[in-house]
């Protein structure tokens, strides 16, 4: 069996158009809901044995923050370059590239791409994945290679709106 957590990085500061895209910042909600999600997924016994996660700033604090609140060293958190615009082929190979020893894995990313490929691997659909929240799909393989050809058994969306407040 393999568990896959597809994570919507935290809600981020549009405030200054001087920043670029990539280096966004948290905002205060932001800033708020991931520490808050990581304790809640580390309540739920969701400890991912890897998260990788898109560089942008954004991404990356909020990766850092739900490891945090889950109890996940800073040791497992990978940046890679590849989610940081990604299309859903291209977390589908990141995915699909991963160690088969790694049956917990977490991805941070953006959107559209997150909620896109929660449609592909999941039996029904989702509008969209919001700021924060975490898709958890299961599979019965032991391959994440195997990943193109099944559709997620179990699939299940946290949001910070209902599962904090």
């Amino acid at each position: 069996m393999k568990h896959l957590w597809l994570a919507r990085h935290a809600k981020s500061d549009w405030g200054n158009a001087a920043v670029s895209d990539f280096d966004r910042e948290l905002n205060e909600r932001g800033l708020m809901d991931a520490p808050a999600m990581g304790r809640w997924l580390g309540g739920q016994g969701v400890k991912p044995k890897v998260i990788v996660t898109s560089p942008a700033r954004r991404a990356l604090h909020t990766a850092e923050l739900l490891a945090e609140g889950m109890g996940v060293s800073a040791a497992f958190v990978f940046h890679e370059p590849r989610i940081y615009e990604a299309h859903t082929g291209t977390l589908q190979e990141i995915i699909e590239e991963s160690d088969d020893g790694i049956d917990h894995l977490m991805l941070v990313g953006h959107n559209p791409a997150m909620t896109q490929l929660i449609n592909i691997l999941g039996s029904e659909p989702v509008d969209n994945l919001p700021t924060c929240s975490i898709a958890s799909l299961s599979f019965l393989t032991t391959r994440w290679a195997e990943l193109g050809r099944l559709t997620a058994s179990n699939i299940e969306i946290w949001r910070p709106k209902e599962v904090l407040r």
